[in-house]
C-alpha cells in the first residue's frame, strides 16, 4: 500500500460537551463489484459478503454492501486481500480496487453525536441502526456512514472534502454545546 495522502494523523479534531470528532488510523480499502455466486469471493474474504445495502459484517475483513453489486472492504492489509481474490477471479471475475489513499476516516462519538451528524446530512440518523453503514451526502459531499454504536459513528470522507466537512463537524459540535450551557 503506498503511503496515505491524508493530511489527518490520528488525532482529536474536536471535543465539547456534546461530541468528540477524531481522525484515526487510515485502514486498506477496497471497492468490491461482483455478481453471480459470490461463494468463492466469500471463501477468499473469510466472510459471507452481506447482501442487503446497509449490512455490515466483520470478521478477517469488514465488509458493508454499498450497492445491489457493490462492497467496501476494509483489511489491516492489502497484499492478502487482492491476492485472495484474484486466485478466485476466473471462477468469479469481479473488480476489486484498492482506494485507500482517497478517504480519510472521521470518528464521531458522544452523547450528541447522532444530533451532530444531521447538520449536514438529511437522512434519518435515528433509523440507521447500530452496525450498518450507508453511502451517503454530507453537506453534498458523498460519504459512507457507520453506525457503530448509538453514539459513536465513523465517517469515510474523501481528501478533497475533508478540511470542509471536519469545519462543520467542529462549528456543529461547538454549538450543541453552547445549546447545552
Amino acid at each position: 500500500m503506498n503511503a496515505p495522502l491524508s493530511a489527518f494523523p490520528p488525532a482529536t479534531l474536536a471535543e465539547t460537551s456534546a461530541a468528540k470528532v477524531s481522525s484515526v488510523l487510515p485502514k486498506v480499502r477496497f471497492s468490491l463489484r461482483a455478481r453471480g455466486e459470490l461463494i468463492p469471493l466469500e471463501q477468499a474474504l473469510g466472510v459471507a459478503l452481506p447482501r442487503k445495502i446497509g449490512e455490515t459484517v466483520k470478521g478477517a475483513v469488514e465488509v458493508a454492501c454499498l450497492g445491489p453489486d457493490e462492497w467496501l472492504v476494509l483489511a489491516a492489509e492489502a497484499a492478502p486481500v487482492a491476492g485472495a481474490c484474484a486466485e478466485v477471479y476466473a471462477a468469479l471475475p469481479h473488480s476489486l480496487v484498492e482506494i485507500s489513499a482517497r478517504e480519510v476516516t472521521f470518528v464521531i462519538e458522544g452523547t450528541r453525536a447522532a444530533e451532530l451528524m444531521t447538520i449536514g446530512c438529511a437522512r434519518d440518523i435515528d433509523a440507521l441502526k447500530v452496525g450498518s453503514a450507508r453511502r451517503t451526502l454530507f453537506d453534498g459531499a458523498t460519504v459512507t456512514l457507520w453506525r457503530d454504536a448509538e453514539d459513536r459513528f465513523r465517517m469515510d470522507v474523501w481528501n478533497s472534502f475533508a478540511p470542509h466537512l471536519l469545519h462543520l463537524l467542529q462549528v456543529g459540535a461547538r454549538e450543541l454545546a453552547a445549546e447545552s450551557v
